[in-house]
């Protein structure tokens, strides 16, 4: 299967910043999209950014100008830059991987298993 370890969350002031990191292994054929998602306490879990194999990205509106997402094929890693943070953007963060197994199966969207991000002074 797939195992996402993820790594780079942590307590920062507000205007901080941090880096997160998301590597897959396992028997994986090919990756297709990779993201991040957050849930903050007594929210909905909502998409944060994606980035396509082509290296096309998506950001949800609350994070654009300061989170930058990329991705490093080699390594089959995600990371999530996340400049000038405000308390509102604490929440745990999962990385999503969209991977296949075999050249014949479809993709299948894994999960992390989430890292803490807190913003307070």
């Amino acid at each position: 299967q797939v195992q996402l370890v993820e790594s780079g969350g942590g307590l920062v002031q507000p205007g901080g910043s941090l880096r997160l990191s998301c590597a897959a292994s396992g028997s994986i054929f090919s990756i297709n999209g990779m993201g991040w998602h957050r849930q903050a306490p007594g929210k909905q879990r909502e998409l944060v950014a994606d980035i396509t194999s082509g290296g096309r990205t998506y950001y949800a509106d609350s994070v654009k100008g300061r989170f930058t997402i990329s991705r490093d094929n080699a390594r089959n890693t995600v990371y999530l830059q996340m400049n000038s943070l405000k308390p509102e953007d604490t929440a745990v963060y999962y990385c999503t991987v969209e991977a296949r197994l075999k050249s014949y199966s479809g993709y299948g969207r894994y999960w992390g298993q989430g890292t803490q991000v807190t913003v307070s002074s």
